[in-house]
């Protein structure tokens, strides 16, 4: 006797995902199921398409449908998150916008932001990336754009900017538009007005998953006009191990709780150095960041320990080669990036579950 939707739909629920703790139907992932006898064909629509866990749930499916007689599984993984669940008000066009801040200065908090928006473009998302660290804008260093001025574009709205589309993401900083050693001494309307200007009014903007944007660290005014102007999905605070630092990364912590951006990660840069013998040397101390984020009831995202790669990349401004050199480098990244892509997911779960199953 043929199977029926309904069977294929009921055994579907005992498929969870490994991060939302909800099965696949109720979440809304079960699209266009279409059996053929006891074949079946149908589409899991992921919750980003930079998924960290995609192969564990087409293996959970594939096994799933096998116990009920199914013959041959025809599966298709989408991830339909540009244009499925476009937000109202600014930038509509995009899905997450991830700030990226620290309680202090030098923690390598603009390298990871580079480093995230390639790091999911690489596993397949669509990412922008903006420099919003009016005060020391680091990214046309970080993406190798020093010299370089972005094209303008007629509009209906009249001449906008388009981002640089470098390593694979949409890129733009305050940076490019003015002289390389311009000290930028401005007040905080003056700030505010900037970041404005360059994420919303003058800048166009394609549909993206993710958009990154690099803020000062502090507690100060760009990170407050940020979370005035548009939803932000979530904030990740970057910080060192060392006391002095995490004292000032939970001021960071408790700033976008009260702006309303919740902390999708906490990540502990500089972790260690690992010497030519394979030894691991505490320098500033070890675990300060994750201890935090047990003590906050944060996420935490890992630790990236201190490679000379990283460093010599980023001065040449080549992030791809980060995940192309060495293999412990690339294994730190692209785990801290898998975790970002569910923690993000998590957070937009919170925000209501879809029950609609075509």
């Amino acid at each position: 006797m043929p199977l029926t939707k309904d069977q294929v739909l009921t055994q579907l629920r005992k498929v969870q995902d490994p991060e939302l703790f909800k099965d696949i139907v109720t979440l809304g992932m079960v699209k266009d199921v279409v059996l053929d006898e006891n074949d079946v064909s149908l589409t899991v629509e992921l919750t980003t398409p930079a998924c960290p866990l995609k192969d564990v749930i087409e293996r959970d499916v594939r096994n799933a449908l096998k116990e009920i007689g199914v013959g041959e599984v025809k599966l298709t993984l989408t991830a339909q998150t540009r244009g499925a669940e476009k937000k109202q008000g600014a930038l509509p066009q995009v899905r997450n916008i991830i700030a990226v801040g620290a309680g202090k200065g030098g923690v390598g908090k603009s390298t990871l932001a580079v480093n995230l928006a390639v790091g999911l473009q690489r596993a397949g998302a669509a990412v922008g990336l903006m420099d919003g660290d009016i005060y020391g804008p680091s990214l046309p260093t970080l993406l190798g754009l020093k010299g370089q001025t972005p094209s303008v574009v007629d509009t209906d709205s009249g001449r906008k900017i388009r981002p640089f589309f470098v390593h694979g993401i949409h890129a733009i900083s305050i940076g490019t538009l003015v002289e390389p050693e311009k000290p930028l001494i401005w007040r905080g309307p003056m700030a505010h007005a900037a970041l404005k200007q360059l994420l919303l009014d003058n800048t166009v903007w394609p549909e993206l998953d993710y958009l990154i944007v690099d803020v000062p660290p502090g507690t100060g005014d760009v990170p407050l006009t940020l979370c005035q102007i548009v939803q932000v999905t979530g904030a990740i605070i970057v910080a060192t191990p060392q006391q002095v630092a995490i004292d000032d990364a939970s001021r960071a912590v408790r700033m976008f709780q009260q702006l309303g951006a919740p902390i999708v990660g906490v990540i502990e840069n500089m972790s260690c150095f690992v010497s030519p013998d394979g030894r691991e040397h505490d320098i500033f101390g070890k675990g300060g960041a994750k201890a935090m984020a047990e003590r906050m009831s944060l996420p935490f995202l890992g630790e990236l320990p201190m490679f000379p790669e990283l460093r010599i990349n980023s001065d040449l401004g080549q992030p791809i080669a980060n995940f192309e050199s060495g293999e412990r480098l690339r294994e730190s990244l692209e785990r801290i990036v898998g975790r970002l892509a569910g923690e993000v997911s998590k957070a937009n779960a919170q925000g209501g579950i879809s029950l609609e199953v075509s």
